[in-house]
C-alpha cells in the first residue's frame, strides 16, 4: 500500500491525514484560510508530509474534500454566468415550483435565481416529450442570442433546452455554435449534467454546474500545479456528494457533483465505525466549526437521494435550490463551534451565522467580538485553553467570559454560567430538530438507532444530543475531529449516471432498457477507468418508481444482466417492499411506473488501518481535575480529565468526565458510561435525561 493523503476543507478548520504503507494514520489540523483555502491545504500538507519524514514523490494518491462549490452558490459569488433555453421558457428558474414551502406564510420568499433574467436568452427550437423534433433549431436566431449574451459580459453559459434529455441534438449544435461565436466561453449542457425529466430541477442543476464551473476549475487546476511543483506525481482525486471519489479532471466537467464533497466523507466513515462496533443502523452527526451535518445510515449504508437541495430555509423541504444529483441524504444546519450567540427578543439565539476561522470565536484572540458556541463551551469548562486542537492555539477564557457577559448575560439578566449553558443548550436544541428530520421524518425511531458523533465539536455535544432524543448509545471515534478526512481515504472510486424513461413496468420494452443501461455503463466506466482503478469495477443499477399518478418516487434495485419480464416483476416486488417500509402499506393492485433509471460504477477502495487502543495502561490516563458545569450537579464540579491516548481496551469511564485528544474533546454528562473498544472508540451508554 502506498503513502496517501486526504485533506478536507471546513468553514473553520482544514483537516489532514497521511496514511503510511502499513495503513497507519498521521493526522493534522489547521485554520482554514480565506479567500483562498488552498493556502491552508498546502501548508498543512507540507507540514504533515515533512513531519513524517516522507518525500512528496513517495505519495501516490491525494484525495480532497471541500465545500467551496456550495459556498460559491450560497454566497452568490459567481459572475458573468448566462443561460440559453427554449423560446417561451425564459422564466423557468424564476417561477420554479408552485408549491409554497410555508403554506401559511403570506410573505414567503423563494430563493432568488442564480442568473438574473437579463442574462437568460431564448432560442427558437422545440423537441417534444417523445423526443421528436417539432421545430428545428433556428441557427441564425441562436447565433444572435449567443452574441447578445456575450455582449453582456457572459463568460460561462448553461444550455438547457426543453426535453433535451430525450433528444440532445439541438443542445449539441448550440455548443458548436458557441465555440464558433465565442471560443472562450465555457459551456454546460443539460443532457450531460442532468439527463432527467422535470424542467425546473434539470435547469437548476445545469445552472449550478455552470455557476461553479469556472471557480472550481481554476481552484482544482492551481491545486494540482502546486502539488506537482512539490514533487507529487499522482492524480488529484475529489470526493463527490454521492460518497465516491473521482479525478479532478472529471470534477472540472461535472463540478455540481462535488457540491457537498466534505460532509459525504464523514457519513461514509461513520458507517465504517458503526460496522466495527456491530451497529449498522446509525445517525452520523458531524459538528464542526461552522455547520452540523446529519445523515441516516441504514443497514450499514448512508441513505442517498437524487433530489438534493442546497441552502434550505430553516431546513424546510422545497425551500432551497434543487439539484438532480446522486448525493448522500444530508441535513445541514448553521450550528457549529463558531456559531454566533446573541440576545434577541428576550431570548438566546444561536446561529446560523458563524465567526468561521476569521475572525473566529472571541477566545481565539483573532479579532472576534461576538460570543460563539466555542466560547460558551470554554467558559463551561469543557475545553482546555492550553490544549485546544492539540495545542495549536491558546484560548482566552477571560475574553470569552467578557463577550458572553456583555452580549448575552447582561442583556437578559442572567449569570455568566447560566448564559453559557443557555448557549450550549440552544445549539443542542437546533441540532435535535435536525436529527428528527433524518430519523423520524425518514420513518425511523431515534431510540432504535446509534449516534456516531465526530467533527471538532461533535464529541462535546454528542452525548447531550443523544440524551435529548432518547438515543441509547453513542460512538465517539478516535481522532473524531478529522473523521471526514479519514473518510476520504476510505472512499471508493465512483461515478453515477441517470436517464429518464417514463414507462409503466408492465409496458417497459426490456430490449430498449437493456440497451440504455449498456450506454450508461459505458459512460460511467469511462470516468472510473480514467482513475486508473485496479481490480474489478462493480456496476449497481436502480430505478426511481411510483404508483401511476403520484408525484414522488422511491428508489428500488434493478437486477444485473439482460432485462426480461421476470426482471421487471422483481422490480415491482422490490417497489412494494420499499413502499411498505416507508409508508406501512402497499397497494398490489395499483400499476407502478418507473421514471428514472440509474447506474453506479464503483471501483474498490484501499484499506485504512484505524488506530487501536493499547491493551495495557501506559501510566495513569488521568491528566487533571478541572471545574466543569453540569446542571444535574447544580453547577460547577471537580471533573476528571483523561488523556485519550492512554485509555486501554475495556476501560470504562463514568460521567461527569472529560476526555481530551489532539483533534477534539469528549464530554460525558453525569450517568453516561463510556467503554473503550479495540479500535480506541468510546462506546457510550446514555443515561436517560
Amino acid at each position: 500500500m502506498p503513502y496517501r493523503v486526504g485533506f478536507d476543507v471546513g468553514g473553520t478548520f482544514t483537516d489532514f491525514v497521511l496514511q503510511a504503507p502499513t495503513g497507519e494514520l498521521t493526522t493534522g489540523k489547521r485554520l482554514t484560510t480565506y479567500p483562498d483555502p488552498s493556502e491552508a491545504c498546502l501548508a498543512g500538507l507540507d507540514e504533515l508530509v515533512a513531519g513524517d519524514g516522507v518525500s512528496w514523490s513517495d505519495v501516490a494518491q491525494a484525495v480532497h474534500g471541500t465545500t467551496l462549490g456550495s459556498n460559491i452558490v450560497i454566497e452568490r459569488k459567481a459572475r458573468a454566468v448566462g443561460l440559453l433555453t427554449t423560446r417561451g421558457f425564459r422564466d423557468v428558474l424564476i417561477i420554479g415550483r408552485q408549491k409554497r414551502y410555508q403554506v401559511y406564510d403570506l410573505q414567503v420568499e423563494k430563493p432568488a435565481p442564480l442568473i438574473p433574467r437579463r442574462l437568460i436568452g431564448e432560442v427558437t427550437e422545440r423537441v417534444l416529450a417523445d423526443g421528436s423534433i417539432r421545430t428545428p433549431l433556428d441557427e441564425v436566431d441562436a447565433r444572435r442570442a449567443i452574441r447578445e449574451l456575450v455582449g453582456k459580459g457572459v463568460t460561462t453559459l448553461a444550455i438547457c433546452l426543453l426535453h433535451a434529455y430525450l433528444n440532445p441534438v439541438h443542445e449539441r449544435r448550440l455548443a458548436t455554435l458557441v465555440a464558433e461565436e465565442a471560443p472562450g466561453v465555457a459551456v454546460t449542457l443539460s443532457h450531460e449534467v442532468s439527463p432527467t425529466f422535470r424542467e425546473y430541477e434539470r435547469t437548476s442543476t445545469t445552472v449550478i454546474n455552470a455557476y461553479v464551473m469556472t471557480a472550481l476549475r481554476e481552484y482544482l487546476r492551481s491545486l494540482q500545479v502546486a502539488l506537482k511543483t512539490r514533487g507529487y506525481r499522482g492524480r488529484l482525486f475529489v470526493m463527490q456528494s454521492s460518497g465516491g471519489i473521482a479525478t479532478a479532471e472529471a470534477m472540472e466537467r461535472y463540478p455540481v457533483r462535488m457540491i457537498e464533497s466534505g460532509p459525504a466523507a464523514g457519513a461514509l466513515m461513520a458507517a465504517a465505525y458503526g460496522e466495527l462496533a456491530g451497529h449498522r443502523d446509525l445517525i452520523a452527526f458531524d459538528m464542526g466549526g461552522t455547520t452540523a451535518k446529519l445523515a441516516l445510515i441504514d443497514k450499514g449504508r448512508p441513505s442517498t437521494t437524487t433530489a438534493f437541495e442546497l441552502h434550505r430555509v430553516n431546513n424546510v423541504p422545497d425551500s432551497g435550490l434543487p439539484m438532480n444529483i446522486q448525493a448522500i441524504d444530508l441535513v445541514e444546519i448553521g450550528a457549529g463551534g463558531g456559531s454566533l450567540a446573541r440576545a434577541r427578543l428576550g431570548v438566546i439565539a444561536v446561529g446560523p451565522e458563524s465567526a468561521g476561522s476569521t475572525p473566529g470565536p472571541v477566545c481565539y484572540g483573532r479579532g472576534g467580538v461576538e460570543p460563539t458556541v466555542t466560547d460558551a463551551d470554554l467558559v463551561l469548562g469543557y475545553l482546555n485553553p492550553e490544549f485546544f486542537a492539540g495545542g495549536l492555539m491558546k484560548l482566552s477564557v477571560g475574553a470569552a467570559a467578557r463577550a458572553i457577559e456583555d452580549r448575552v448575560a447582561h442583556p437578559l439578566g442572567l449569570a455568566l454560567e447560566e448564559a453559557a449553558w443557555g448557549i450550549h443548550q440552544i445549539v443542542n436544541t437546533n441540532m435535535e430538530l435536525a436529527t428528527r428530520v433524518v430519523s423520524i421524518e425518514r420513518g425511523r425511531d431515534p431510540r432504535d438507532l446509534t449516534l456516531v458523533a465526530f467533527g471538532g465539536s461533535g464529541p462535546v455535544h454528542g452525548c447531550r444530543l443523544a440524551q435529548a432524543l432518547g438515543i441509547p448509545r453513542v460512538i465517539l471515534p478516535a481522532a473524531a475531529g478529522v473523521t471526514a478526512a479519514i473518510g476520504l481515504l476510505a472512499a471508493e472510486v465512483k461515478f453515477d449516471v441517470a436517464r429518464t424513461y417514463v414507462r409503466r413496468l408492465d409496458a417497459v420494452d426490456p430490449a430498449t432498457l437493456t440497451a440504455m443501461y449498456e450506454e450508461m455503463a459505458q459512460q460511467a466506466l469511462a470516468v472510473v477507468r480514467e482513475s486508473a482503478v485496479s481490480g474489478e469495477i462493480a456496476i449497481a443499477r436502480s430505478a426511481d418508481a411510483r404508483y401511476v399518478g403520484q408525484g414522488y418516487e422511491l428508489t428500488v434495485p434493478v437486477p444485473s444482466g439482460r432485462l426480461d419480464a421476470a426482471a421487471l416483476e422483481r422490480i415491482r416486488r422490490g417497489f412494494d417492499e420499499v413502499y411498505v417500509a416507508r409508508y406501512g402499506y402497499a397497494s398490489l393492485a395499483e400499476p407502478v411506473e418507473a421514471v428514472t433509471w440509474k447506474l453506479s460504477a464503483v471501483g474498490g477502495a484501499l484499506r485504512v488501518a484505524l488506530a487501536k487502543a493499547p491493551s495495557e495502561l501506559g501510566g495513569s490516563p488521568r491528566k487533571m481535575v478541572r471545574k466543569a458545569y453540569f446542571p444535574e450537579a447544580r453547577g460547577y464540579v471537580d471533573c476528571p480529565v483523561y488523556d485519550r491516548y492512554r485509555l486501554a481496551v475495556g476501560m470504562s469511564l463514568t460521567g461527569p468526565a472529560i476526555v481530551e485528544e489532539r483533534e477534539s474533546t469528549t464530554v460525558l454528562p453525569p450517568g453516561a458510561v463510556a467503554t473503550v473498544d479495540e479500535y480506541a472508540n468510546l462506546v457510550v451508554q446514555i443515561a436517560s435525561s
